[in-house]
């Protein structure tokens, strides 16, 4: 199964739009965005990897708590380690108040410790419209085939506390741990909770 290519947003023209499909079971979108040094990141370049998508907003009390608990990061270096190609994307709206610039989103990841693959700046939001990315953070799981096995929250503790990351239950590293091992995953979908995205 081939990535399905859908668009192309960030500093690379956006090609066309088509409505949003993903959810677990189909075909990835593809896209294409440029990271925070500029340089155009395709999605279906990892065909034959295990890819996470995490969405996220430093303003955001939920991705705060996930990132002063050390716990995004944690599961960056872990997976990372693991062969696992971790992409964050921005997708506040350059419009928006909240914006980041690639420069500002570079600094901050660098403060916080972070080690995804690439920070994406999807400063259109076109890229965040396809996937239907509701929340920050907001988490998929694509496998080597480039198919969606995992849509929704990163944990089941709905809360801006750090403290309920140790006693959370991490969708995410739960469908890694399955998938990576040959098994189907569990729970493939679930409500993702967080700040509204900015579109």
């Amino acid at each position: 199964m081939r990535f399905k290519t859908m668009v192309l947003t960030g500093c690379v023209a956006l090609a066309f739009a088509l409505p949003a499909v993903a959810a677990p079971g189909i075909a990835a979108p593809d896209f294409t965005v440029a990271d925070t040094n500029g340089k155009p990141v395709k999605l279906a370049d990892y065909l034959g990897k295990f890819v996470v998508l995490e969405w996220t907003n430093p303003e955001c009390p939920f991705v705060q708590k996930h990132y002063n608990s050390q716990n995004m990061q944690g599961l960056q270096k872990e997976w990372g380690a693991k062969d696992v190609v971790w992409l964050t994307i921005n997708s506040t709206n350059m419009s928006h108040s909240e914006y980041k610039t690639p420069v500002e989103m570079a600094n901050w990841m660098r403060a916080e410790g972070a080690a995804p693959k690439a920070m994406l700046i999807d400063g259109t939001s076109a890229t965040a419209r396809v996937y239907a990315a509701k929340n920050t953070p907001h988490m998929f799981v694509i496998d080597p085939s480039g198919k969606i096995i995992y849509d929704g929250a990163i944990d089941d503790k709905r809360s801006t506390n750090p403290a309920d990351v140790r006693i959370a239950h991490n969708y995410v590293r739960a469908a890694l741990t399955e998938a990576t091992a040959g098994n189907p995953v569990s729970i493939a979908n679930t409500t993702p909770y967080g700040c509204t995205l900015k579109y």
